[in-house]
């Protein structure tokens, strides 16, 4: 039976079983007895050790941005500033215009009682500009309150709109940095998962809006390292083309731009370390994006906001709130 005279190994191997078993008394008395030992089964090979990946690594959370405010050349501007108004209002010009009617029509008082008729043609001629001057002003005056008391009946003292994602800890980290800071400028608004203008979805994380100034915002953790973008979107990392990410806001900033005439859009790609290690960014934008960390785009772009921060145009307010995607839950 064995394989080298014709057998096969199978039954070969019953053979020299059953040929142990009858040369052995014990176990030919436990066969007898119908006792038949299990088989013991081969020894399983010892795993071999793997190598440790990053996945096995704990799950790395990056510090939050952490920027002393008197460090920063606009924080001032928190503490300082007047009311903010949705529209701007003519101020004090309806009253100016009426004085300047009534100078007008004054002048005759201190002239001879009697006047030339080219003298008195001028002087009616004044009093009906001066009249209409300030009934133009008036009107412009009467209006501006009326949109002045709609738009804070509308919006009310609302600085944030949308719902932040506070699951991926990116954006978690952005929605305090925005509430901490740059939520602090007078005519600052937050806004939370935009859809660009056309779309349904939320393709834009986080925007602020101040006066006619507008940056759109994403959150990304990636590797630490120096990070640039191109004007063509490409992405480098330490001198080397980044294939570990993308961004999408150059077409949310065209999108918005065409939307919002008269607004500048700009857009901001938010790095966090996704491990320990320090991470960099040229801020140099390109077409409209840049890279930057939390500790620069709080400087640099609370600066450029800062600028436009005395007003809130309530068109554009309203534009922009158009496209939040989600709202709380009343």
């Amino acid at each position: 039976m064995h394989p080298d005279a014709g057998g096969t190994a199978g039954t070969f191997r019953l053979l020299k079983s059953a040929y142990e078993t009858l040369a052995d008394a014990r176990r030919r008395a436990e066969y007898d007895r119908g006792v038949v030992a299990a088989p013991v089964p081969a020894a399983a090979p010892a795993p071999r050790a793997r190598r440790r990946m990053y996945r096995d690594e704990p799950a790395f959370v990056p510090a939050g941005c952490d920027v002393p405010p008197s460090s920063l050349p606009w924080w001032h501007l928190t503490k300082h500033q007047p009311r903010i108004g949705y529209v701007r209002t003519p101020g004090h010009a309806p009253a100016l215009g009426m004085g300047l009617a009534a100078v007008v029509l004054a002048v005759p008082l201190v002239l001879p009682e009697w006047l030339p008729p080219f003298l008195l043609v001028c002087w009616l001629a004044l009093v009906a500009a001066a009249i209409a001057v300030a009934v133009r002003l008036a009107r412009l005056y009467l209006a501006a309150a009326r949109a002045q008391r709609a738009a804070q009946a509308e919006f009310g003292e609302r600085t944030v709109f949308g719902v932040a994602d506070d699951e991926p800890v990116g954006e978690r980290l952005t929605s305090d940095l925005l509430v901490n800071y740059l939520a602090r400028l007078p005519g600052a608004r937050v806004f939370h998962g935009l859809s660009r203008p056309g779309s349904v979805f939320a393709d834009v994380e986080h925007a602020v809006l101040c006066g006619h100034r507008l940056v759109l915002v994403e959150s990304k953790l990636w590797l630490p390292g120096h990070y640039e973008i191109d004007d063509d979107g490409s992405l480098w990392r330490n001198g080397h083309p980044f294939r570990g990410g993308s961004t999408h806001l150059f077409d949310a900033v065209a999108a918005f731009a065409d939307h919002l005439p008269g607004v500048e859009v700009r857009g901001v790609v938010l790095v966090y370390p996704s491990r320990s290690g320090e991470v960099t960014t040229d801020e140099t934008p390109g077409n409209g994006v840049s890279a930057m960390t939390p500790p620069t785009f709080v400087d640099d772009i609370g600066t450029w906001l800062a600028a436009d921060c005395a007003t809130v145009d309530h068109h554009v307010l309203r534009a922009v709130r158009a496209q939040v995607v989600r709202e709380p839950a009343a």
